[in-house]
């Protein structure tokens, strides 16, 4: 991969491709102009979501945080393929069971609202949700059932990255991608859970890091 690499960004449960603005701006700071954030379906189906998104990934660099991050790892499981995958801390299925049981218990006690602050921290606004508030609990529920795989061989690398100011919960569900599936695993300085909103600088620069890291795996 190059500089030149397209990349392809994917949102998370209530928020929306336009989280992915800040982001955008500091990747064409580093030269990377060939950037499109897709404003997924949200059908509630992991598989409808990664058939709606493979056509636009294919032989892309897919970058995602949260939910969009768990489906990177869904895409690159799939057998659609991808140059490679940044996942900012994506579900982890019965890896660690309790990851995603807060937001889900905010959400039934305060709704979006409730799931979005508890998700995203104090940055999040209920104005990022979008307009459709009635895919935000079949996305939550696909979220949830989420179970991750190992890369399959011949797959691009994917790189799984953790918030340094992120609770002790996202370091360990980080690990356990590492050691029980195989991923490598980078941390953003100054960065939490909603890492390309809060600290899209150094979400960026990850991105740029990684396609310099990886450049000769991909022949370039």
């Amino acid at each position: 991969m190059s500089m030149g690499q397209r990349i392809v960004l994917l949102h998370g449960v209530a928020t929306t491709a336009a989280i992915w603005d800040r982001v955008i701006a500091s990747l064409g700071v580093l030269g990377m102009r060939d950037v499109v954030a897709i404003q997924r379906p949200c059908t509630g189906s992991l598989t409808d979501e990664v058939e709606a998104i493979a056509p636009l990934a294919k032989g892309a660099l897919v970058v995602g945080q949260s939910g969009g991050a768990t489906l990177v790892l869904a895409l690159a499981c799939s057998g659609h393929p991808i140059a490679g995958g940044i996942a900012h801390e994506p579900a982890v299925g019965s890896l660690l069971p309790a990851l995603l049981a807060p937001a889900a218990a905010a959400f039934a006690e305060r709704g979006v609202d409730g799931l979005g602050s508890t998700l995203y921290g104090p940055t999040w606004s209920s104005d990022m949700a979008g307009g459709d508030l009635s895919a935000i609990p079949r996305e939550l529920a696909m979220f949830r059932s989420f179970e991750p795989a190992p890369v399959p061989a011949g797959q691009g690398r994917v790189l799984v990255t953790v918030g340094a100011m992120s609770p002790p919960i996202r370091h360990e569900a980080a690990d356990a991608l590492h050691t029980r599936l195989g991923y490598q695993v980078a941390t953003i300085e100054g960065a939490s859970h909603f890492a390309a909103w809060d600290a899209p600088t150094a979400f960026a620069e990850t991105v740029a890091a990684h396609l310099e890291r990886n450049g000769a795996d991909y022949g370039t």
